[in-house]
């Protein structure tokens, strides 16, 4: 990000702020014009989840690694998402390339391990081999296997960016929206979290429901005081100001520590303060950030849809500024991260579980978002707009949502 770059985006920074102080000053906060009603069957209907899969996560750029998941050429990472099995590597010239993780032959899965670092890629079953470019190198017993073009057997490249210190895999091979367009400048203001340079300390993954209600719950600060009562919520304010950038949000509560920075000149603001909150990526992630006991940290949650329009799964990425110093930092790390994963698991996805039974025994029920409540209801505005729109027109969806 060049120097005028990161002037706009600390500017952007500072705005927020300032809005967030003028918040805490007056206790009020930004309210929509009115309640938002959702049909609560776009929660469970099987036609309307199977479009969300096909039109949101196999067409929209998703945020698949942390680049310091793969910080050395070679480095590898294998997941599935949406379905689709993906291959991502470091190439020798420190780009990060993506595939469908499908040998050419006959389609088995080439690459089976979750991480590590190769040189070549050499599929189980026959032995076809691939480089990092994706190219098939090699045919096992080719005298016997007949002539084939190699050029046209590589593997199936998937479009790739990274911004951010994070790297986003389009699953559409003929996709043609930008991530820059995708984005809509919302990585200029992560870039200050300085991601490209943090330690990947742990992973877990979680079980859920829907991936709305899960989703919904990212933005979501009204329940804070409520539903995590008893775990560190019950001093946390209900109150929400959103940030949106086309369909990604940020969320902060109104923070009566930022006055403490009204007294010094903008330029000797800290950043920590000013990158507090929660930040959304649309379609499937939420940047938490937390004093992890030894230094500055956060959760990224990658969220997917699971087998079936009640089930979903969540990637929770345990990210450190710098990694663990000693045992007692370590020790501080693990019990930070075992109370995110209780959180998640035992209470918001519980209760979501509990929550989508409940609505389907409901017929025509709907579900409600307040004025107080803006994120879920630019969340759920974009999506019925996505649903509707070609593959064409994305480019020129992102352009008018932002």
């Amino acid at each position: 990000m060049n120097t005028s770059s990161i002037d706009r985006s600390r500017a952007s920074l500072v705005a927020m702020a300032r809005h967030n102080m003028a918040s805490t000053r007056s206790g009020t906060i930004d309210q929509t014009a009115s309640v938002l009603e959702v049909p609560a069957r776009r929660y469970y209907d099987p036609e309307r989840w199977r479009l969300e899969v096909d039109r949101v996560f196999r067409r929209l750029p998703l945020m698949l690694a942390m680049s310091c998941e793969l910080p050395r050429p070679g480095d590898f990472k294998t997941l599935e998402a949406a379905g689709v099995p993906v291959l991502l590597v470091r190439d020798e010239g420190g780009a990060v390339r993506a595939y469908v993780n499908s040998c050419s032959h006959r389609g088995a899965v080439v690459v089976t391990e979750q991480s590590g670092n190769r040189r070549r890629f050499t599929c189980p079953y026959h032995a076809w081999t691939y480089d990092h470019g994706g190219h098939l190198v090699a045919v096992y017993a080719e005298q016997d296997f007949g002539h084939i073009e190699k050029s046209c057997h590589g593997l199936t490249a998937l479009p790739v960016g990274e911004r951010a210190g994070m790297i986003w895999v389009t699953l559409d091979p003929h996709s043609t929206l930008d991530i820059d367009t995708f984005l809509c400048g919302y990585d200029s203001l992560l870039e200050h979290f300085g991601f490209a340079d943090w330690t990947l300390y742990d992973q877990r993954t979680v079980a859920g429901p829907n991936w709305k209600i899960a989703y919904d719950g990212y933005m979501d600060l009204y329940h804070l005081p409520i539903l995590h009562r008893n775990t560190f919520g019950s001093d946390m304010p209900n109150q929400a100001l959103y940030y949106a950038w086309g369909p990604h949000q940020r969320v902060a509560s109104p923070d009566p520590g930022l006055l403490e920075l009204e007294d010094l000149p903008e330029a000797q603001w800290p950043v920590e303060p000013l990158l507090a909150s929660v930040w959304t990526i649309f379609p499937h992630v939420s940047i938490a950030s937390f004093d992890g006991g030894g230094g500055r940290a956060v959760m990224v949650s990658q969220l997917f849809p699971g087998d079936s329009p009640l089930e979903s799964r969540t990637v929770q990425n345990y990210v450190m500024a710098t990694p663990p110093a000693d045992d007692t930092v370590r020790q501080a790390a693990d019990e930070q991260f075992r109370l995110l994963e209780h959180v998640v698991r035992d209470e918001d996805y519980a209760t979501g579980l509990r929550q989508q039974r409940a609505l389907m025994a409901r017929p025509g029920a709907t579900v409600l978002f307040g004025r107080n409540e803006g994120g879920g209801q630019r969340f759920h505005a974009f999506l019925d707009r996505l649903l509707e729109t070609e593959d064409a027109d994305l480019p020129d969806l992102f352009r008018a949502w932002n």
